[in-house]
């Protein structure tokens, strides 16, 4: 989504948007819902929440919360701009 790389799904995380509006990460890649990918490093999904691309990609809006969250996971990834 942020960089535009081609990998296999399994090499990719997973974020879904659920059928009740909530959006995580889906560690499965089985959650039903609206799926987006994305690839697991710290620089993309700084991108990705910078460009509001996770927000189009799941067409929903995320909260403060939830932006909290994914950059508290994404801290764990390597890579990053910080």
């Amino acid at each position: 989504m942020a960089c535009r790389q081609v990998k296999d799904k399994r090499d990719m995380l997973r974020l879904v948007r659920t059928t009740v509006g909530e959006v995580k990460i889906d560690c499965t890649g089985k959650e039903d819902g609206r799926g987006a990918y994305l690839c697991p490093a710290k620089e993309c999904l700084e991108k990705a929440l910078k460009g509001k691309r996770i927000e189009s990609t799941l067409r929903c809006n995320l909260s403060g919360e939830i932006r909290a969250q994914l950059l508290k996971y994404g801290e764990d990834l390597p890579g990053g701009l910080s």
